[in-house]
């Protein structure tokens, strides 16, 4: 049998005016075999940069083997970067494996220097940060300035482990009116961010003000699954399907983590029956909803939806913070508690505040009653729905067999992959020089990969490149994304 392999590549081999030496004989071992073949034909020079391959359909028949084994050979060099793959335009040697050929010395660096492509990636791709260019320098600054001017001598000694009473007034006016929170200024609690909430929640001496098991997406940040084991909170996974979290697998658990308005990091909102049915869930077991509101601001396709904080604020706790509005550098965020929670929530902080800087408090606090932050805000939508609009047509037009799942809101998008390429995909974003995740790295470990309706994915962050360099980020991310599939057949498009 080994035989037959050899000798039919050998026929191969004379069609591309070379030889394929097959040295990995034996069941299960053909894609290596032909994988070691033409890294090595390309090494050697014997194929040059380039040079188009046959399409797989016609190798695999020449071979005698299935398609898919030369489609995965084919796939793995082009995540490799051996080769590169266009619809439309079949499969080549890379241009840049030039370099690998004899003869041609590679570029030393100087002592005590990095390669550039250790100094870190040429686009950054990764979720969870805002466009650092587009911070609101001048109408922050004229907030800092009236803070400064205006607060009392008070403001400089030991500060209020609730947050200072300005900002927890203008927070209340400001979530009631966009966000359509009830509450009062005296259940606002200031933290710094989600996850020191968490740590307040769930960390907090003497008594801890929530404990586990706490039942969270199946999808979601390992670093709040990270501190929430550090703490001994387990952690429950819900299976996530188009109408977000299934509320419906709740039982004993003494707490529900929700992403109702844009799960994170999938992108579907929480169904309207389904936002009733975990309020209901949380009063007939005498829990407690937690709702991370991390982007609630950035709906594109209509009017962002309340938060389920609204149906009943005693039963949920709403968490927010300024790190996808403004900048993850202004340290701010803000717990909307049940008042049976906020005695615990300021012991567990302590008599005096070590977290929120007081004066940046005071400028958020203007930065919200003189409308900065609402014309900030409308200023971002409009510019992270150009981006995500740009992604779209950019997938449409070179590859639009990748589906963008979700909503139209956020600051990042998932792109639904065909089944097994997710790994293969992430590392051709690496030798394009991109930084961004596949969706698996989000899934909880107990979770299983039928916990949610997309199953392999990358999670494209659009807002974090600078403007001038987002249309370059998008060609590199079209060049990494796996090949379609033929009309009618399923498979992948190699040539």
């Amino acid at each position: 049998m080994a035989n037959a392999w050899v000798n039919s590549a050998e026929r191969i081999g004379s069609d591309l005016h070379l030889e394929l030496e097959l040295s990995r004989p034996g069941p299960g071992s053909r894609r290596a075999a032909l994988c070691d073949a033409l890294r090595e034909a390309v090494r050697s020079g014997r194929l040059a940069p380039g040079t188009p391959l046959p399409p797989y359909r016609s190798l695999a028949a020449d071979l005698g083997v299935a398609r898919n084994t030369v489609a995965d050979a084919y796939a793995e060099l082009v995540a490799e970067g051996w080769l590169t793959a266009r619809q439309g335009s079949g499969t080549r040697v890379a241009e840049r494996t030039e370099a690998l050929r004899p003869g041609h010395a590679r570029v030393p660096t100087r002592a005590g220097k990095t390669p550039p492509r250790a100094r870190g990636p040429r686009h950054d791709l990764r979720q969870g940060t805002p466009d650092a260019s587009t911070f609101p320098r001048a109408p922050w600054l004229a907030s800092y300035r009236r803070a400064l001017q205006q607060a009392p001598n008070e403001v400089f000694g030991p500060g209020d482990p609730a947050g200072r009473v300005e900002l927890r007034e203008a927070l209340a006016a400001y979530l009631a009116r966009a966000r359509g929170v009830r509450t009062e200024p005296g259940r606002i609690v200031i933290c710094s961010g989600f996850a020191h909430a968490l740590r307040l929640l769930f960390l907090g001496s003497p008594e801890r003000v929530l404990r586990g098991p706490l039942a969270v997406e199946a999808y979601g940040l390992p670093f709040h699954r990270a501190l929430l084991a550090d703490a001994g909170v387990r952690t429950v996974p819900l299976p996530i399907d188009e109408h977000g979290a299934d509320v419906g697998r709740l039982a004993r658990e003494r707490a529900v983590l929700l992403t109702p308005a844009h799960q994170f990091p999938t992108g579907g909102p929480l169904h309207a029956e389904r936002r009733a049915a975990v309020v209901d869930w949380a009063r007939a077991r005498d829990a407690v909803v937690l709702e991370d509101d991390y982007d609630g601001e950035f709906r594109y396709d209509r009017k962002p939806v309340g938060a389920v904080q609204g149906l009943d604020p005693e039963r949920v706790i709403y968490i927010g913070s300024v790190s996808k509005s403004l900048s993850p550098a202004v340290r701010l965020g803000w717990m909307v508690l049940p008042e049976r929670y906020v005695d615990g929530v300021l012991a567990a902080k302590g008599e005096r505040e070590a977290w929120a800087s007081v004066l940046d408090q005071l400028a958020l606090a203007d930065f919200l009653s003189s409308g900065a932050y609402d014309r900030h805000v409308r200023r971002m939508r409009q510019r992270y729905r150009g981006r995500r609009d740009r992604l779209v047509a950019a997938l449409a037009a070179h590859a639009p067999h990748i589906e963008v799942t979700g909503i139209a809101a956020g600051l990042h998008a998932v792109l639904r992959l065909p089944p097994g390429t997710e790994r293969s995909a992430v590392k051709a974003a690496v030798w394009q020089g991109i930084a961004l995740d596949g969706l698996a790295e989000f899934r909880h470990p107990d979770a299983s990969v039928e916990d949610t309706a997309v199953r392999d994915g990358l999670v494209v962050g659009y807002a974090t490149p600078a403007e001038h360099a987002y249309g370059t980020a998008l060609e590199a991310l079209c060049t990494a994304l796996p090949p379609g599939a033929a009309p009618g057949t399923g498979a992948p498009v190699f040539g």
